[in-house]
């Protein structure tokens, strides 16, 4: 019933009935944890030692004793003699460079004659210094990263109700107060969307505004916020198409929601990545990244050496180290579009289970073709079978069957790099596009209307 892949899915993450589930580790939201309970609530009489979950632990401090300098030796006298000895032979060299240009009248010819030599051209771009580029990014962008503040209430051990608060971070994407950061950033303890009232964006100046949910994502976890107010600092943002395993990336955020504005830096590790979340929430084509990223980092901007924003940090593998998750940029541009425009968020719908193409399925199902997505059942994770067409949906509409394989969308192969569900978050509900489909060993092409996809899938 929808394009985005089953949490049970084989390579590449496509869903697939009868593709063995590749083991996932488990990955975490990286939304900060709540507030600790008041003192009175903690069972510190029975370990007055044990310090409560989620208190972080001061590092003590100690003085940093300067090393004793190092005494320079002169050189042994026989080293200064053959030193010297090189320094003559150098002098009477050039002498006699010297002798044989002005021979020839070198140095005699007049400036301004003769071709003007021009600096080597090169083809290759040129590098960019990695800790310039840090610089320059922080310097730009961090002043449009915000700490988002969330307050709610949640149930305590004996039953009543405690105020808890969630912080994460987001990115301001257009200076009249749209910013962009994560859903569950802007959820409270009982995982309702937080008011008014209980949303608080603050700025590296340190000015505070309330903000209002515009809207959630129905396909990733994102969500726009927007604050009454104009002039704002915004992040440029970048391709996340462009970027290449192995790129310099830089993240910014508030981790702990604590250290604001914080700078960190790695590599883009792989890209198309899919991860489970939750039980229920599962997440695709993500770009991994070793940037260290902690709790407070969700909702802020990774970056690329130009100091673009390239993804959103969503998540973090559990008892790992150095493996974070970011949201795609292009992934999330239709919707910042769509609110800068006044419509509501919403995603594109086909209504069909897929599984993604690859050598292996290739070889198992023996198809004819590598590449593409096959249309076919699924089993979701309680175990029951989900149908391939969804009934009603655009694709039932369509003519698409089950056992057809989706090759092309408007012309773009349908691949590993180009996968079906990325494709269609390009496009908006009531857009038709044209599937290039292989059926029964022919190619034929469907003309789709695209629904809007429901919540909670």
């Amino acid at each position: 019933m929808t394009e985005q892949p089953n949490p049970e899915a084989s390579r590449n993450d496509a869903p697939g009935a009868d593709q063995p589930a590749e083991p996932q580790a488990e990955t975490i939201a990286y939304s900060p944890p709540p507030e600790s309970h008041p003192d009175w609530m903690r069972p510190g009489w029975l370990d007055p030692g044990v310090q409560p979950e989620g208190t972080p632990a001061a590092a003590p401090t100690e003085p940093v004793t300067p090393a004793p300098p190092v005494a320079r030796r002169g050189a042994p006298d026989g080293i200064g003699r053959i030193l010297g000895a090189a320094v003559l032979s150098a002098v009477l060299a050039s002498g006699g460079t010297v002798l044989v240009l002005d021979g020839t009248g070198a140095l005699n010819r007049p400036a301004g004659t003769g071709a003007a030599q021009q600096p080597a051209q090169s083809s290759h771009p040129v590098a960019v210094d990695d800790s310039s580029a840090v610089v320059a990014a922080a310097a730009s962008v961090s002043p449009a990263v915000v700490r988002i503040t969330a307050t709610g209430t949640a149930t305590g051990p004996l039953g009543g109700q405690i105020p808890e608060r969630g912080v994460g971070s987001g990115v301001i994407y257009d200076q009249a107060g749209w910013i962009l950061t994560n859903r569950h950033v802007i959820q409270t303890a009982d995982g309702a969307i937080a008011s008014p009232s209980q949303l608080t964006v603050e700025l590296k100046d340190g000015r505070e505004f309330q903000g209002t949910v515009y809207g959630v994502d129905t396909l990733t976890d994102l969500a726009i916020v927007k604050v009454d107010q104009t002039g704002l600092p915004a992040a440029p943002m970048g391709k996340s198409a462009d970027i290449k395993v192995g790129q310099l990336a830089i993240a910014i955020g508030s981790p702990l929601g604590t250290y604001t504005s914080t700078v960190t830096t790695g590599i883009i590790s792989a890209t198309g990545r899919s991860i489970d979340i939750s039980a229920t929430s599962h997440l695709t084509n993500l770009i991994q990244t070793d940037a260290a990223i902690n709790p407070g980092n969700s909702g802020g901007p990774l970056l690329d050496a130009a100091g673009q924003v390239i993804g959103i940090n969503t998540a973090v593998e559990r008892d790992s180290t150095g493996i974070g998750f970011a949201i795609p940029i292009d992934i999330a541009r239709p919707i910042m579009e769509q609110a800068l425009a006044g419509e509501p968020l919403a995603r594109p719908y086909v209504g069909i289970r897929y599984v993604q193409i690859d050598l292996k399925l290739q070889k198992e199902k023996g198809l004819s073709v590598d590449h593409g997505a096959l249309i076919e059942a699924t089993t979701d994770t309680a175990g029951g079978s989900q149908p391939a067409i969804a009934p009603g949906s655009p694709a039932e509409k369509a003519g698409l069957k089950a056992g057809d394989i989706v090759l092309a969308i408007e012309g773009i192969s349908v691949d590993s790099e180009h996968p079906l569900d990325a494709q269609l978050t390009s496009y908006a509900p009531g857009q038709s596009v044209k599937l290039t489909i292989l059926r029964d060993g022919k190619q034929l092409d469907v003309s789709v209307t695209l629904g809007t996809r429901p919540e909670g899938l």
